[in-house]
This record gives structure tokens, C-alpha cells and sequence, in this order.
């Protein structure tokens, strides 16, 4: 008896289902290589934006919306806080034989950050789907920022504390982001490809441009951005913001 949903999921809905499967395989292999985790939740991002395509070129799912927002769980909610967890314990040399107050600490910073993403992750696939934007930071840039952070080898334990500590403020913020154009979206896929493949070449490079790359999206897209965005109307309110 074949499973029951072959012939109910389509291409697209395989590529988020392997999505799902790489966040799991990064928060395992976070607790033995750092830097290969973050090379595995920036391919996960390039799934999901991968499986975005495949369903505009071959057709969506019924199941295909609630699918892509169950696997951002895995790859942009939890596998996110748990590398942060891994290199802020690790990098402040906090030790698991008993209960410190730095290891409460930096662990409700990191379940902070699974509860706002899967926060925003509802909200998004609730109100903004439609939209050619959505309201605070995207769960998968945040989690492409930090990984290309680590990667890049620019953020020390306590730096990766506090970016864990704001995303979690801004992916539930009311600030407005435009979805990317086509032709952003390409630049910026070849540049995170780039980075999973060599991430070390001329001195890590391309992890540090993805890192610009993001950072520059998220502090100015909001603002400067040249794709025009409705203005904010008294309706956006948190029921349906």
C-alpha cells in the first residue's frame, strides 16, 4: 500500500519536506561542527526559496503553505537556536553538570527565539501570504544572518547571544519587508550558494558578502527598498497585521 500522499504532494512539496530534514541534520551536527551546521541551515534557506520557484513553475498544493512554515520550524526556528546554543555555551565554556545561572540564561534566549519564530511562522502563513510584503523579519533571514555570522567567523559567544536575543524582538515586529524581486532574490541565492560550497576561499568571503547582503536587506529594505510597498493603513493591527 503506497503512503498516503503520493499523488497528493507535488515537486515543490518534496523540496520543503527535505528542507525540514536538513534543519534536524543541523541541530545534530551543531554539537560536532559548528561550522558545517550553518553551512546546513543556509542550504536549507536555498531550499526553501528553491521550493518557492518549483511551485510557481509546476503548480502548488493545498498542503504546500502549511508544509513550508512546518519545515521553517525545524530549519529557521529550532536549528537556529540550537547552534546559537551550541556556540554561546561552548564559547563561554558553560558546562552541563548542574543548573548555572549563565546556562539558564543563554537557554531562554534560545527557546525565546523558537517561540517568536514559530510565532511569526503562524502569523505569516495566517495574514501575509498574499502580500508582496509581510511585517517583521523573516524567519529564514534571520536564520541565514546568524549562520552567515558564524560562518564568516565575525561573531563571538556573547555577540551570537545578543543578535539571538534581538531577532527574537524583530521577527514578531510591525517593521514592513518587501519580498525580493526576482532579480535580488537570484544575487543573493548565487552568493549564498557560493558560501555553503567555499566558504573559506579568500578568507571567507562569501560568507561575509551574505552577511552584508542580509544585514543590508534587513536595515534598509524597510525604507529604501525599489519596490513600492502600500502605505501602513489603522487595519494593520496585531489581528490582522
Amino acid at each position: 500500500m503506497l503512503p498516503r500522499f503520493v499523488g497528493r504532494l507535488g515537486v515543490a512539496d518534496a523540496v520543503t519536506v527535505a528542507n525540514a530534514a536538513l534543519g534536524f541534520v543541523a541541530c545534530v551536527v551543531a554539537f560536532v561542527d559548528i561550522d558545517l551546521a550553518a553551512r546546513l541551515i543556509l542550504l536549507a534557506a536555498v531550499a526553501d526559496g528553491l521550493d518557492g520557484i518549483l511551485a510557481r513553475r509546476y503548480g502548488g498544493t493545498d498542503a504546500g503553505p502549511y508544509l513550508d512554515s512546518l519545515a521553517d520550524v525545524a530549519s529557521f526556528a529550532v536549528a537556529p537556536a540550537v547552534l546559537a546554543f551550541v556556540v554561546v555555551s561552548d564559547g563561554l565554556g558553560i558546562g552541563f553538570e548542574t543548573v548555572t545561572a549563565e546556562l539558564l540564561v543563554v537557554t531562554a534566549v534560545c527557546a525565546l527565539f523558537v517561540a517568536m519564530a514559530v510565532t511569526r511562522l503562524g502569523l505569516y502563513t495566517a495574514y501575509d501570504t498574499a502580500d508582496e510584503y509581510t511585517q517583521g523579519v523573516q524567519t529564514t533571514l534571520a536564520a541565514t544572518i546568524l549562520g552567515a555570522a558564524i560562518l564568516a567567523g565575525v561573531a563571538g559567544p556573547w555577540l551570537v547571544l545578543a543578535i539571538t536575543a534581538a531577532f527574537s524582538y524583530l521577527m514578531v515586529s510591525r517593521i514592513r519587508y518587501p519580498d525580493l524581486l526576482a532579480r535580488d532574490a537570484g544575487i543573493m541565492g548565487v552568493v549564498h550558494v557560493l558560501a555553503i560550497l567555499v566558504p573559506e576561499f579568500a578568507s571567507r568571503s562569501f560568507p561575509f558578502a551574505l552577511l552584508i547582503l542580509g544585514l543590508a536587506y534587513m536595515t534598509l529594505s524597510p525604507w529604501f527598498y525599489w519596490r513600492a510597498m502600500p502605505p501602513a493603513t489603522p487595519t494593520d493591527t496585531p489581528e490582522n497585521a
